[in-house]
């Protein structure tokens, strides 16, 4: 299981994936009476640089940086060194070791992210790239490697998360994107594969959930937050 004492309300991480700081700003006041964590991606990132991260910062909410840093080693320990003392919680990296290594060692006050496989590759994914094994092998190598390496945790499905928590300890940081809720949760239409509901991803070990386009595009984002947060406590399993 997750770690129990994180409070309900930082379980949810929403994704911020809109254009505009503007756009960030309206879906965080609609959304911060239940949820204080919330990620900046790269979209984001791009129309705003560290403006939206100071604002959220100011307003006592918890920030991930989701630029997933991939690049030779120099650089990226020079750009997580941007990050450090600017109150964000979460940053991501890609799980290369040098990369690793250097993103480690230039860690201020930041939790470091190795992102493992992205959700919206899959097992079709693996073989055309003529890759052996499974996804769920290539998770559980890189997740334990970035451990191993020093990361504080990692990225993956909640289809991962069970095996991962079981024989990589309590230790692991385990952050769960692809979340859907559960009438959704086979919808063709979907570019994203690995996917899980919010319950069954903490349920199976996730310390948070990032969650966007459910609650992003949702006419009452509360309600979806609601009804993700009661699937989370157990109330609707």
């Amino acid at each position: 299981m997750s770690n129990t004492t994180i409070p309900l309300s930082e379980r949810i991480i929403v994704a911020l994936d809109v254009n505009t700081p503007d756009e960030a700003k309206a879906l965080v006041k609609k959304c911060e009476s239940h949820v204080s964590f919330y990620k900046v991606g790269l979209q984001l990132f791009m129309a705003s640089w560290f403006t939206t991260v100071d604002w959220l910062v100011d307003r006592g909410h918890k920030v991930m940086l989701d630029l997933k840093f991939f690049d030779i080693p120099e650089t990226v320990k020079l750009a997580v060194e941007q990050v450090n003392n600017r109150g964000v919680t979460f940053a991501t990296i890609h799980g290369n070791d040098p990369i690793i290594r250097a993103a480690v060692a230039a860690r201020g006050d930041l939790q470091l992210l190795a992102v493992t496989v992205l959700t919206s590759f899959g097992e079709d994914d693996m073989r055309a790239m003529g890759m052996t094994g499974t996804v769920a092998d290539l998770v559980y190598f890189r997740a334990k490697r970035a451990l191993e390496l020093g990361c504080d945790g990692v990225v993956s499905s909640g289809l991962e998360a069970k095996k991962l928590r079981r024989d990589l300890g309590e230790k692991l940081l385990i952050v769960t994107p692809g979340i859907r809720p559960g009438a959704n949760i086979c919808d063709p239409d979907d570019d994203q594969q690995r996917i899980v509901t919010a319950g069954r991803a903490i349920e199976g070990g996730a310390d948070h959930v990032v969650v966007g386009r459910p609650i992003s595009r949702a006419a009452d984002p509360i309600r979806v937050i609601e009804e993700m947060q009661r699937d989370i406590s157990g109330l609707d399993r």
